[in-house]
């Protein structure tokens, strides 16, 4: 069984930084696809982030390179989401996610098997 635990979300203000974590217990860690969404009140969930189970590839939403870095760290089987120069437009529910192993990078949410309960990040202005 695998389960995601998210973590270091909060309130922070316009400009600042914040990282999040997302610790991923279960099988397989290395071979998963990892990706973070996000939910924003009355939007329904966006890709922000994804980080490829090999080679170091990464994909981004649009609204978020240049600002945010994903990367993993297999031997703590964790992935972490470095968020620069917040605004409030990034305020949202942040889910990490992991696939079943050994795909390709991928984007979209129903190619993601397995979900976190997900951290509360709120940006103000």
């Amino acid at each position: 069984q695998v389960q995601l635990v998210e973590s270091g979300g909060g309130l922070v203000q316009a400009g600042d930084s914040l990282r999040l974590s997302c610790v991923v217990s279960g099988p397989t860690f290395s071979t998963r696809n990892i990706a973070w969404f996000r939910q924003a009140p009355g939007k329904e969930r966006a890709f922000v982030a994804a980080v490829m189970w090999t080679h170091d590839i990464t994909s981004y939403g649009d609204s978020v390179k240049g600002r945010f870095t994903i990367s993993r760290d297999n031997a703590k089987n964790a992935v972490y989401l470095q968020m620069n120069s917040l605004s409030t437009e990034d305020t949202a529910v942040y889910y990490c996610a992991a696939d079943r192993g050994l795909q390709p990078i991928k984007t979209r949410e129903e190619e993601y098997e397995y979900w976190g309960q997900g951290t509360q990040v709120t940006v103000s202005s």
